[in-house]
């Protein structure tokens, strides 16, 4: 009787007799071939963790004797007339090697399930993929500034993707680290047209390098204090105009895709927050810009899940 019940132990037991009748179906003579001894021995070895279980089991018995001999443990409950066939030892070999690999398998699926299931988050708050639904609109809102765009935030290379196929020359900041991307987004950064950058810090362009400035989710996550000299910074690359699109106050996000992505939770801030931070930091909100972008919201009855702000160049 076995000490441990241990399901890894039953599988190598598995393994040394499917080992033993694959060895059989090769060399009749079992007596005569010395490594029907190496390998079930080897498995017992490679577990010194385990002694107990291994000694306990040597009980004096006839089929150990007869195993002393050159044979296995197994051999004394086999017939020697009643041989398997090759093609029969063969296929319980196979199957008992799927078997083993499904079981590994399965054993360490479950933390690369629970990766894909958390980069799979719900992004219903996500002002990137308003971006990508407002682009006809903004369009229609700046005419001619759109052709030189710079998109800042988070994905910021689906926006950029999306921009350069309708033939628009797009650039990308990612504020953020980039984790599992596909084949066109790095091509994207390898070619410089997306950064991945710290927006705490000064851009590395001149001023007004673009014609407009679209910004997403990425000021939600700075702190007044950084904000004071990101948002401007912003505005001193943009030519003609900067858009911002921030959170709505009371959207929330999937925290643990927050924390383990921006560092920390959003801060979802109101209109009336935002007017009065612009106002503190010298910039004006575009109203020509913010009329326009409206009546062709309307026209194409859409409705944001983000608070939008046009505002001027800082210039």
């Amino acid at each position: 009787m076995f000490v441990n019940n241990n399901s890894s132990y039953l599988i190598l037991i598995y393994i040394e007799r499917l080992f033993f009748l694959f060895l059989r179906a090769l060399d009749p003579d079992p007596i005569s071939s010395s490594s029907y001894t190496t390998f079930p021995s080897f498995l017992f070895q490679v577990l010194p963790g385990h002694y107990n279980w291994t000694t306990m089991s040597r009980r004096p018995n006839t089929a150990r004797r007869f195993g002393d001999n050159g044979s296995l443990p197994f051999v004394g409950s086999l017939h020697p007339k009643s041989r398997p066939s090759p093609l029969f030892s063969i296929g319980l070999v196979v199957v008992g090697a799927l078997l083993i690999i499904g079981y590994m398998y399965h054993g360490s699926g479950g933390r690369s399930g629970d990766i894909t299931a958390l980069n799979r988050l719900d992004d219903s708050g996500s002002c990137t993929l308003e971006v990508q639904k407002i682009l006809p609109i903004l369009k229609n809102t700046y005419g001619d500034s759109m052709k030189k765009v710079l998109h800042v935030g988070p994905d910021t290379c689906s926006v950029v993707s999306q921009l350069l196929k309708e033939d628009t020359e797009a650039w990308g900041i990612e504020p953020y680290e980039l984790d599992d991307v596909d084949g066109s987004c790095k091509s994207l950064v390898l070619k410089a047209i997306v950064r991945v950058a710290d927006i705490k810090f000064p851009l590395p362009y001149r001023a007004k390098s673009f014609s407009l400035v679209i910004v997403s989710d990425a000021l939600d996550y700075l702190s007044p204090k950084y904000l004071n000299t990101t948002v401007p910074e912003l505005a001193r690359v943009a030519a003609d105009g900067l858009v911002l699109l921030s959170g709505q106050p009371g959207q929330q996000r999937a925290k643990v895709a927050e924390l383990s992505k921006f560092g920390r939770p959003a801060k979802r801030r109101s209109s009336t927050w935002w007017i009065r931070f612009f106002i503190q930091t010298g910039l004006h909100e575009n109203e020509r810009a913010t009329k326009k972008f409206e009546t062709a919201a309307a026209k194409n009855s859409y409705e944001s899940t983000c608070q939008v702000f046009h505002l001027k160049p800082s210039h």
